[in-house]
């Protein structure tokens, strides 16, 4: 089987907080010489909730006109109005990414019907592939693998899903019933610590923000499951969860994502759309302290 790590991309903004081109780029190459499978920008690490249709449009091409190599690159297409959504994914379509990303409507909790008539009609109007994004913490209701079924049976376009959830035991149950029946399906978790017991239950692995930070970390995961070393992946295991630390430096995780990429000398600007703050010299030290204890330096890149 293969199985990946995509790197949900972090927005990397300049000072007055204009998207960077160049900056944004040198984030990809980062990730490209660290050996992960693939990104995905406008992710939630990637605040897509905070851009507007005319940045998440810029942001695609910015995507879509770097130097990928054979890296697999997705774009977010969530939109509470899911004419936006169609207009997104076809313009990811035309840009030639290989498919979006599309989390489930949030604020309030919705039945497996309203689902399905919101992803079909998003998936009817689109010759883009769909990756779904289950995210109950966020969204109020968690897809159901009766919901996953019927989607795949009727759309040949809705071909995974990101499942963000901490226990592995719902994603578990997605490989067994879903991608038993439908072996294109695709089933990523969306925690970063969960990609060997992902891999190991039969899913493709995970789309984890960490990786931003530490994608060479994710390469050698990937590499010691390909050959079966128990040895190095429980290495690996333990790296990540220790540096699954990261995520408690602060109640948002995305600053303190971005401060570490500038700390390991990959871009400039930790700058973060409104209303998020900019991680604070107390926490800028803690993250120093972590990534230190953690053996994690300068990038390949820096300076580069």
């Amino acid at each position: 089987m293969d199985f990946q790590c995509i790197t949900p991309a972090v927005t990397i903004l300049d000072p007055k907080g204009r998207l960077d081109r160049e900056e944004n780029h040198k984030l990809y190459a980062h990730l490209l010489s660290g050996g992960v499978s693939g990104f995905v920008v406008l992710g939630s690490s990637g605040e897509f909730f905070s851009l507007g249709m005319d940045q998440t449009r810029e942001l695609m091409g910015i995507a879509a006109d770097f130097d990928r190599g054979s890296m697999r690159v997705f774009a977010g297409a969530s939109r509470m109005d899911p004419d936006e959504s169609v207009a997104l994914a076809n313009h990811a379509c035309d840009l030639g990414l290989h498919g979006v990303m599309i989390v489930s409507p949030y604020y309030f909790s919705l039945n497996d019907d309203c689902v399905f008539e919101y992803y079909s009609y998003v998936a009817k109007r689109t010759e883009a592939k769909i990756i779904l994004y289950n995210f109950p913490a966020r969204t109020g209701y968690s897809l159901s693998t009766g919901l996953l079924l019927r989607l795949a049976d009727k759309h040949d376009n809705i071909v995974g899903i990101k499942d963000t959830v901490m226990d592995m035991w719902h994603t578990a149950d997605i490989i067994r019933e879903v991608k038993s029946r439908f072996p294109h399906f695709e089933v990523f978790s969306g925690y970063d610590n969960n990609l060997a017991h992902n891999v190991l239950s039969g899913g493709n692995g995970c789309i984890g923000s960490l990786s931003n930070l530490v994608p060479e970390v994710f390469a050698d995961w990937l590499e010691a499951l390909r050959r079966e070393d128990f040895r190095a992946i429980a290495r690996c295991q333990r790296k990540v969860d220790g540096l699954m630390r990261v995520y408690g430096i602060a109640d948002i995780f995305i600053p303190v994502i971005k401060k570490g990429l500038v700390l390991r000398g990959v871009v400039a600007s930790s700058a973060c759309t409104r209303p998020f703050p900019s991680a604070d010299a107390a926490q800028t030290r803690r993250l120093e302290e972590l990534l230190a204890e953690m053996g994690v330096g300068k990038s390949a890149v820096a300076g580069a």
